[in-house]
C-alpha cells in the first residue's frame, strides 16, 4: 500500500543523519492567527469525536486559538480541549506554560492526522501521545472516530508497540503493589502497603483495562496533570473522564494497535497533509537516507507538486514537529487558519493550585529520568 510505504519512509525522515536542512525554521509558522481578535468568539469545537461518514478520511478536526487569562496553566487549558500537556508545549514553544499571562493567544493543536493502522477498535500512537477510537456504524449511531490524550511510559520503560486486545475490565480496582516497589518506599522512608485499595491514593484511578500484553494496562490516574508526558512504567493513563468512557464503550476482545509514527500523512479532498511530532528519546531506529526515496513518491503522486522548494517545506515541517497538521501545496506549505474560540478552561473543585500542580509536574519529570525499577502503573 503506497500510502503505508510513505508512512514508513517519513517516520524515518526525522532520523536522516548528517542533514544540516533539518533545523528548526525560524521564520515561518504553520498556523496564522488573526491579528484583531472577535469580539464575541466562536464557541470551541469538539476535540474528541467526529463522524467517519467517509472511510477513506484521515484528517479530523480543527485546528483553534484562544486567549489565556491571567488565571490559566497549560494543564488547565489542555484538559478542558481534550488535549495532553506535552501537545500544548509543542504547539506553543514560546508560551510559558505556568505564566502565559491574559490575552495571550494560545494554539489548540485539534486537527489530527490519524496513524497508519487497521482502523478498528483501539489504535494508539505513542509519538503523538494520542488514542484513537474506531466504532462501526449500527442502527442507531453512525460510524465515528474518536480521540483522547495519554500518559505513556517515560524513558526506560517505554510503552511497547504491537498488536494487542483488552481481555479485562475492572472498576475501582486494588493495586498491587509490587515487591521492588514496596522496597524501594521502605528505604525512602515512605513504606506502601502490599494492597493499595479503591481510593484517591490508587495510581490506577477508577477503571481499568487490561491487555493481553503482559503487565500492561489501559487506566485512569490520580494525577491527571501527567496525561500527555511520558510518566508511566509503560501503562497508558487517560484523564479520569476520558477512560470511564473509554471504559464503558469497549467490550472485552476489542483489538488494540500500538504504534510509534512520529510522522504521520493523511488526504483530505485529494490534499495532502503531514503532521510532525517530536522522535521519541529512546526510540532505536536508525537513521536512513529516505528523503529523496520519499519525495519521490510525494512527486509521483502529485506530478510536480514536489520540486525543490516543495522538498525544503517537507524538511521544514519534521523539523518544526510542532503536532500541528500542515496542508502541502503548490511546492509548499499552505498556513492553517486557526479558529478563534472562546476560553472554557476550568478547574475542577478539588483542583490542586498552580504551585501545587507545578510541584506535581516537577516530581513526575524527575520520576521520568529515573530509571530505577519502581514498576510504578
Amino acid at each position: 500500500m503506497m500510502r503505508g510505504r510513505l508512512l514508513g519512509s517519513l517516520a524515518l525522515v526525522a532520523l536522516v543523519s548528517g542533514c544540516s536542512l533539518l533545523q528548526p525554521p525560524p521564520d515561518r509558522t504553520p498556523v496564522e492567527v488573526e491579528a484583531a481578535w472577535p469580539e464575541s468568539p466562536d464557541s470551541p469545537v469538539t476535540a474528541h469525536r467526529w463522524e467517519r461518514t467517509d472511510p477513506t478520511r484521515t484528517v479530523y478536526g480543527q485546528t483553534q486559538v484562544i486567549k489565556s487569562r491571567d488565571s490559566d496553566t497549560f494543564s488547565d487549558i489542555a484538559r478542558s480541549y481534550g488535549l495532553g500537556y506535552d501537545e500544548l508545549k509543542h504547539a506553543n514553544p514560546d508560551v510559558d506554560p505556568w505564566l502565559p499571562g491574559a490575552d495571550t493567544k494560545i494554539v489548540l493543536p485539534t486537527r489530527f492526522v490519524l496513524p497508519e493502522a487497521k482502523h478498528e477498535g483501539i489504535v494508539l500512537n505513542i509519538a503523538a501521545k494520542r488514542l484513537f477510537v474506531f466504532a462501526e456504524q449500527t442502527d442507531e449511531a453512525p460510524a465515528t472516530v474518536t480521540s483522547y490524550p495519554i500518559g505513556i511510559g517515560r524513558v526506560g520503560w517505554a510503552t511497547p508497540t504491537g498488536e494487542a486486545k483488552v481481555i479485562a475490565k475492572a472498576k475501582d480496582p486494588a493495586w498491587y503493589v509490587p515487591a521492588s516497589v514496596r522496597a524501594e518506599h521502605k528505604a525512602a522512608g515512605d513504606p506502601l502497603p502490599a494492597v493499595v485499595p479503591a481510593g484517591p491514593d490508587n495510581p490506577l484511578g477508577r477503571h481499568v483495562l487490561k491487555l493481553d500484553m503482559p503487565g500492561y494496562l489501559l487506566h485512569g490516574t490520580n494525577q491527571p496533570y501527567g496525561v500527555g508526558m511520558r510518566v508511566s512504567h509503560g501503562c497508558v493513563r487517560l484523564y479520569p473522564e476520558d477512560i470511564e468512557v473509554l471504559y464503558e464503550g469497549t467490550p472485552r476482545g476489542t483489538p488494540v494497535s500500538i504504534v510509534n509514527q512520529p510522522v504521520v500523512a493523511g488526504w483530505v479532498d485529494d490534499q495532502l497533509w503531514l503532521t510532525a511530532y517530536p522522535l521519541l528519546e529512546d526510540d532505536e531506529r536508525t537513521p536512513a537516507a529516505l528523503l529523496d526515496e520519499v519525495l519521490a513518491y510525494l512527486a509521483d503522486r502529485h506530478g510536480t507538486l514536489f520540486d525543490e522548494a516543495g522538498r525544503q517545506a517537507v524538511i521544514d515541517i519534521i523539523a518544526r514537529a510542532d503536532g500541528i497538521p500542515v496542508a502541502l501545496q503548490q511546492s509548499t506549505w499552505v498556513v492553517d487558519r486557526a479558529i478563534p474560540v472562546q476560553n472554557v478552561a476550568a478547574l475542577p473543585e478539588d483542583a490542586p493550585s498552580r504551585e501545587e500542580v507545578a510541584e506535581l509536574l516537577e516530581a513526575l519529570m524527575q520520576e521520568s529520568d529515573d530509571d530505577s525499577d519502581s514498576g510504578a502503573p
